[in-house]
């Protein structure tokens, strides 16, 4: 553990931490942000480095001044970073060969992979009901999807993978599975399944999101059979939110498709009746580079690797383990996972008060203590009906309403046990107060929300946020 991060003052390597917000009754407090599976704050030092880094930015890779010389250099530098980060050493002749090319987020990373990886409906892609939106509906708009199931408290059936894969006998060409739920927190054995994939001729797509900035991650396994061939992963959950993210991935292969997204920077040459593409990672980066974004990623990477995952794995825990510990104890909240055996979760844990809306519970928790959580289903519609083990409804017209959802607690790095307290106390005082003072005490919240409510929430057809 390095000391110098030990919370609570691992509160000053965060920005913005000390703003100040509006409650209900007209108090000004720091928030408490307990929504860092969303997005994370950003770390001081990435926001200094971006600052210092603008100062020579300059054209990416198409520029001779000075300015966009440095900038095309740091730029390029980021890419070996982002893969010692994960392990690779690219130097090393016994690793498999990967290559980095930078998305704006891990949907665009995917998104990216879906349209260059699948050719057809014939190609199938097997993941699971544990998946985000993001790595389920690119693999079912371009080919053929088949699921892995969880079980009864929500884990993944590792098993599942094995039997489908044999069952098709080959015609899987990948299997797409997420290192951590963004919903419950588990975190997936992704090199035993990338095992289990290698067997049967498929390769291996690892939705990263939930875990760079939770534990550490490698692209290795114990053996060559259980590498992973490609990770995908967001800096805006890893405290650098511009708009920074990336794909790794095996630059063999990415070099034998091409993605759906057109544009300069991806080409040798065009003439009047051909066109003539370079390689990965360029080839995947068609348009005009988001330098800030990048540069905060390995800064951002930089900061966690000297924290030390190691300290942040026990700090989220320990966190994680005095909040299930509580809300346990209040007759009224259904905590939904596993809450007894919980060493494979990161912080995150989701919640029901019964007899309450949880957009009631969440404004109520902003309005009176400034605490941020978030409440629906999180993109992940078929893994909440799932754990609330609710059917799907279907409105007049035969159209399925929007799943009533869950509330969702996820902890950061410059989180603290006294904000955990703040949770719980003031969970008790919602618990303890008619729903009706609630609902009609929060007129700033409810103007963001157009004052809908929750039929706004069921029949929205898309998740929010």
């Amino acid at each position: 553990m390095n000391n110098t991060f030990s919370s609570p003052k691992s509160k000053r390597i965060v920005y913005g931490l000390d703003a100040m917000v509006t409650l209900k009754d007209g108090r000004r407090v720091p928030a408490v942000n307990l929504d860092n599976a969303a997005t994370t704050p950003p770390f001081n030092a990435v926001v200094r480095k971006i600052q210092e880094s603008l100062q020579f930015y300059g054209s990416i890779g198409r520029g001779t001044g000075q300015k966009s010389e440095l900038s095309t250099n740091e730029y390029v530098k980021v890419r070996k970073t982002v893969l010692d980060f994960l392990g690779v050493d690219p130097s090393c002749e016994e690793q498999p060969k990967y290559t980095v090319f930078y998305t704006n987020c891990t949907t665009d990373g995917m998104n990216k992979l879906a349209s260059a990886l699948v050719r057809g409906s014939e190609d199938v892609v097997l993941t699971t009901r544990m998946e985000h939106h993001a790595n389920d509906l690119p693999w079912r708009e371009r080919g053929r999807t088949v699921y892995a199931e969880i079980d009864e408290k929500g884990r993944l059936i590792v098993e599942d993978f094995e039997r489908i894969l044999k069952m098709y006998d080959g015609k899987i060409k990948y299997v797409a599975v997420t290192a951590a739920s963004n919903v419950t927190g588990y975190v997936n054995d992704v090199h035993k399944i990338a095992g289990i994939a290698h067997k049967y001729g498929a390769k291996i797509i690892v939705d990263g999101a939930q875990i760079v900035a939770h534990r550490r991650f490698s692209m290795l396994g114990d053996t060559r059979n259980e590498d992973i061939d490609f990770f995908v992963f967001s800096a805006h959950k890893m405290y650098s939110p511009f708009g920074g993210g990336a794909v790794v991935g095996l630059v063999d292969e990415l070099n034998q498709h091409i993605p759906g997204m057109y544009g300069g920077g991806m080409i040798e040459t065009v003439t009047d009746n051909d066109v003539f593409y370079t390689e990965a990672p360029d080839l995947y980066e068609a348009g005009s580079p988001n330098f800030p974004g990048v540069v905060g990623m390995a800064k951002a990477m930089e900061v966690l690797k000297e924290i030390g995952f190691g300290y942040i794995e026990q700090h989220e825990h320990a966190l994680m383990n005095k909040a299930i510990s509580e809300l346990s104890r209040i007759p009224e909240v259904v905590l939904y996972g596993d809450n007894k055996n919980y060493k494979d979760r990161v912080g995150i844990i989701t919640f029901t008060i019964e007899g309450m809306e949880n957009q009631t519970v969440t404004e109520a928790l902003a309005a009176y203590s400034a605490i941020a959580v978030r409440q629906a289903a999180f993109c992940a519609h078929p893994y909440v009906r799932r754990l609330t083990k609710a059917p799907v409804r279907y409105d007049e017209d035969g159209h399925p309403l929007y799943p009533a959802g869950l509330i969702r607690v996820s902890f950061g790095i410059y989180n603290t046990k006294e904000e955990v307290d703040i949770l719980v106390k003031t969970i008790k005082r919602i618990i303890n107060e008619p729903t009706d003072m609630l609902v009609n005490s929060m007129p700033l919240i409810a103007a963001h929300t157009h004052d809908t409510r929750l039929e706004y929430l069921y029949k929205r057809p898309h998740d929010r946020g």
